[in-house]
C-alpha cells in the first residue's frame, strides 16, 4: 500500500468520540447506560428555530449560498455582538461555518505555518491541539493547575512566548474544566500578543453558558487591544441546542476573514441554506430558550456536585460556565490500584454502566469528565451508581 500523508501520523482522532462510540455499541447490544460523557445539550432545538428551518425548506431556500454565509445571517452574528457585547463588526470580518470546529480549524490553516510555535492549554479540548499540528505548526501546550480553580491567567501564557510564538488559542469557559479566563486577565495578554505581532484566537463556544455574574466580556477586550491581530470562533451548537445543525462562525480582520473564505471555498462552500435560516431565528429571535437551558444547567450542576463531592475522595471545582464536572480521581486510582484514569472509566463503563470522559483525553491523566447535559434522573442514578462502584475498592 502506498504511504499516507506525514500529517496523518502526527494528528489522533477524538478521544472524546470515543466514549460515544463505546455508550453506542454496548446499547445497540440492549444494554443500557447511564451517560456523562456527552459533550451536547441534551433539550431540543428552539421550537422557533426548527419552524424557521421548516420555512426555508417549504420557500425553496435550498440552493448555493455565498461561501461565506448570506448578508442576512453575517449581520444576525453582528447584531448578536453588538447587543451582547458592544463590539462593532463589518460584514467582511465575518464568516459563517459549518460548526465552530471548522471556524477553528479555518483559523488555524489560515493563521499558521510550518516552524510556528502554538500556545493552548491543558486540561483543555484536544482538537485545539490537533489543529495546530495540521496546520503543520507545533502545540505548545501549557497547564492551568486544579488548585487554582484551573484558572487561565494571562502570565501562564506569557510565559511560555518565544520568539517562534506565532499565536494563542485558548477556550473560555473551557471544556472540560469550566474555568473562565478574566477580562483583566485577557486584557494582559492581548495588550503583550499587539505589542509582539502574536495571534490571539478565542473559542468561545461556550460563551453562553456562564452561571454567576462574572465580567467576560471578551470580545470587547479584543476589539479594544487586538482587534487586528484577534480572532473570535463561536457556535450555534451549546447555546441554542443545535450541534447537528453544523453552524459556526469566525470574526477577525477582514484579510484573515478573507483568506478562510477561499479555504472554505475549496473545502465545504456555504454552510447547509437551512443551517442559515435556522441560525438567523436563533441569534435574532428570543433568547428566552438560552436563559431557560442555562437555568437548568445550573441546577443540574449544584446537585451533581453536591452527590459526588459527599465522597471526600472526589475533588471537584465546581465550574464557572460550560456543562461538565471535572473530577479529580486521582485519590481513588491510588487505593483501587488502576493503572489511570483510562482504566477508571473503562471498569466504570463495564461494571457500573456509568459513561464518563477520562482526563488523558484532555491531557489530565488522574481526572474524568462528566457532562450533566442530560436528565436529572439520569445524573441522580449515575452518580449513584458511581459512588457505588468507588465504595467497592
Amino acid at each position: 500500500m502506498t504511504a499516507l500523508a506525514g500529517r496523518t501520523t502526527r494528528i489522533a482522532s477524538s478521544p472524546t468520540m470515543k466514549v460515544t462510540a463505546a455508550v453506542d455499541r454496548l446499547r445497540r447490544d440492549g444494554v443500557q447506560v447511564w451517560d456523562f460523557g456527552a459533550g451536547e445539550p441534551d433539550f431540543p432545538t428552539p421550537p422557533a428555530v426548527s419552524q424557521a428551518a421548516h420555512a426555508a425548506i417549504d420557500g425553496d431556500f435550498t440552493k448555493y449560498t455565498p461561501v461565506g454565509g448570506t448578508l442576512e445571517l453575517k449581520r444576525a452574528i453582528i447584531a448578536r455582538y453588538k447587543a451582547d457585547y458592544g463590539v462593532e463588526y463589518r460584514e467582511n470580518e465575518v464568516i459563517a461555518c459549518a460548526g465552530g470546529k471548522q471556524a477553528l480549524y479555518n483559523t488555524a490553516l489560515t493563521l499558521f505555518d510550518a516552524g510556528d510555535e502554538v500556545i493552548t492549554h491543558a486540561p483543555g479540548w484536544p482538537t485545539l491541539v490537533e489543529q495546530v499540528k495540521l496546520a503543520d505548526a507545533e502545540p505548545v501546550v501549557v497547564r492551568a493547575r486544579a488548585d487554582d480553580g484551573f484558572a487561565l491567567t494571562a502570565q501562564l501564557f506569557l510565559d511560555a512566548i518565544t520568539p517562534r510564538t506565532k499565536g494563542i488559542v485558548l477556550n473560555s469557559p473551557c471544556n472540560p474544566t469550566g474555568a473562565l479566563m478574566t477580562e483583566d486577565a485577557l486584557t494582559a495578554l492581548a495588550k503583550e500578543t499587539s505589542r509582539r505581532g502574536i495571534w490571539l484566537v478565542l473559542d468561545l463556544c461556550y460563551e453562553q453558558l456562564i452561571y454567576d455574574p462574572s465580567p467576560h466580556n471578551l470580545p470587547a477586550v479584543i476589539e479594544r487591544h487586538c482587534k487586528d491581530l484577534g480572532v473570535i470562533c463561536g457556535s450555534a451548537s451549546k447555546a441554542y441546542a443545535m450541534t447537528g445543525w453544523r453552524s459556526g462562525w469566525s470574526l477577525g480582520p477582514a484579510a484573515a476573514i478573507a483568506a478562510q473564505h477561499a479555504l472554505q471555498s475549496h473545502a465545504t462552500s456555504n454552510v447547509s441554506s437551512i443551517t442559515q435560516k435556522a441560525t438567523v431565528e436563533a441569534l435574532t429571535g428570543s433568547q428566552e430558550p438560552v436563559a431557560q437551558m442555562l437555568a437548568e444547567y445550573r441546577r443540574r450542576r449544584d446537585a451533581l456536585h453536591a452527590w459526588l463531592t459527599a465522597d471526600a475522595r472526589l475533588t471537584i471545582v465546581k465550574p464557572a460556565g460550560a456543562f461538565y464536572l471535572f473530577a479529580d480521581v486521582s485519590g481513588v486510582l491510588a487505593e483501587a490500584g488502576f493503572v489511570s484514569s483510562l482504566a477508571f472509566a473503562d471498569a466504570l463503563l463495564h461494571e457500573a454502566r456509568v459513561a464518563v470522559t477520562p482526563g488523558e483525553a484532555f491531557d489530565a491523566p488522574g481526572f474524568i469528565r462528566l457532562s450533566y447535559a442530560t436528565s436529572m434522573d439520569t445524573l441522580r442514578e449515575g452518580s449513584v451508581r458511581l459512588l457505588e462502584f468507588i465504595a467497592r475498592r
